[in-house]
């Protein structure tokens, strides 16, 4: 990924050198396995451990893989240059490339995982702020981008928390199912490796054996992983949508926060754009894009074949860290977003009543008027408001039909704000726990 969509601690994890490293410890602790059972000399096993702080020479390995054509070997050889050839010789034995590979792999994703769990608590904290910040503030709901009814900006705020917390619980689950770890040597029969090295190697990096693999881990796994992914994006974007539509000129009942100095625009000094969320859009797509081509990974040929490694090697590095980016940007964005809550007012009565229809609705038939009457009455007034700007209930009190059915009284009962906040505390109880009180 391109540095400016990028942070240091989840770019480093997919650095040569952090491969490398995890490499060298991979095969150290196999050997340490392997001596434990007589399988190989200890003193070959303690003579890996020499290179324990050695800075493993990147340029070095890449030359020496010019001739070999093959990353593992080269890096294995590079390897004997620190140890010496001798003790180096029972390095690896038994293995094959994709148990180091594999295991590797899921060590970076679940380094990965831990770092967007973190990203997500700050989502989540700064969510839960802004809509208790906000529970009872007043906003116009929309459907197709029409006024509906009234909500709050709390509620959005916990319908977002809410998205993301599942999204968050996804997650977890896809780091579990991604910590698995493979040494099983070819075709995974264990035929030249006991399981127990791959028992003891997995324990040292924090991962589960893997059940069965054939000479790969079963990319099911990171398909699951990467649609994860996808699914966290997809919510990111859904917030991100709302504050953009929140920051049209139009609308503006919140926008992104303006720094002193801040441009808006080359060529028109007025403008202040939602550049963060709409940068988030973008970010959200990237994510995305990786989904498909790891749910394709997991149909290899036969036992292995590597149509899925250089997929993996774009797609790993690219995905955690848009999204390790984007997720941060989106928790300053939330933090930081300003709040207008009288243009919310505002906005509300624009049409003068009109987002009352319903309850006037309701309560035609519950005064004995047909639905279908009921409908015809409402509707023939809210016309009005639409098309000449006039005001609802005015027109709801000079139409006779209408209070034939309700008093003055009844219709003014109909526009109190109240109504459509009375179980805003119920739903937050739901959301934050139900020592939350109405």
């Amino acid at each position: 990924m391109i540095p400016r969509y990028s942070r240091p601690e989840m770019t480093a994890i997919w650095s040569p050198e952090t491969k490398f490293r995890i490499w060298y410890e991979i095969e150290a602790h196999a050997c340490d396995a392997m001596a434990d059972l007589g399988v190989i000399p200890r003193e070959n096993a303690e003579a890996v451990w020499k290179a324990r702080d050695v800075e493993f020479d990147v340029a070095r390995i890449d030359e020496i893989e010019a001739v070999t054509k093959h990353g593992v070997i080269a890096f294995l050889t590079h390897l004997a240059e620190h140890i010496g050839s001798d003790e180096a010789r029972f390095v690896h034995q038994g293995m094959t490339s994709s148990d180091v590979l594999d295991t590797t792999l899921n060590v970076q994703l679940v380094r990965a995982a831990d770092i967007l769990l973190a990203d997500m608590d700050r989502v989540l904290a700064a969510l839960k702020k802004r809509a208790f910040e906000t529970r009872d503030m007043v906003r116009i709901g929309r459907s197709h981008g029409i006024h509906a009814e009234p909500t709050t900006m709390g509620l959005t705020f916990a319908r977002f928390y809410a998205e993301m917390d599942r999204g968050r619980a996804r997650l977890a689950a896809a780091r579990e199912e991604v910590a698995t770890g493979a040494i099983s040597g070819a075709v995974g029969t264990f035929a030249n490796i006991d399981p127990a090295v791959e028992e003891h190697v997995c324990a040292r990096l924090g991962l589960r054996p893997e059940p069965i693999s054939t000479q790969v881990i079963p990319r099911d796994r990171h398909a699951m992983f990467f649609a994860t992914l996808g699914v966290i994006a997809s919510s990111m974007e859904n917030i991100a949508i709302e504050i953009r539509h929140m920051q049209r000129t139009e609308v503006l009942e919140a926008e992104e926060f303006f720094s002193p100095g801040q441009k808006g625009s080359s060529a028109m000094p007025h403008k202040r754009n939602p550049v963060l969320t709409e940068n988030l859009t973008g970010l959200a797509r990237l994510v995305r894009m990786t989904v498909v081509p790891a749910m394709e990974n997991v149909a290899l040929w036969h036992e292995r074949d590597i149509s899925h490694s250089s997929v993996e090697r774009g797609i790993a590095p690219d995905a955690t860290i848009t999204l390790d980016f984007a997720l941060n940007r989106l928790a300053g964005v939330i933090e930081k977003l300003v709040v207008y809550p009288e243009n919310m007012l505002k906005n509300m009565n624009k049409f003068k009543g009109l987002v009352m229809s319903q309850r006037v609705l309701l309560a035609l038939t519950q005064a004995g008027v047909s639905r279908e009457d009921a409908y015809r009455l409402v509707q023939r007034n809210a016309m009005k408001v639409w098309e000449q700007g006039a005001d609802f209930r005015e027109e709801l009190l000079k139409d006779a039909e209408v209070t034939a059915a309700l008093s003055a009284e009844e219709i003014d009962e109909k526009f109190d704000l109240g109504y459509h906040t009375k179980n805003v505390g119920r739903i937050f109880a739901r959301v934050f726990g139900e020592g939350v009180t109405g």
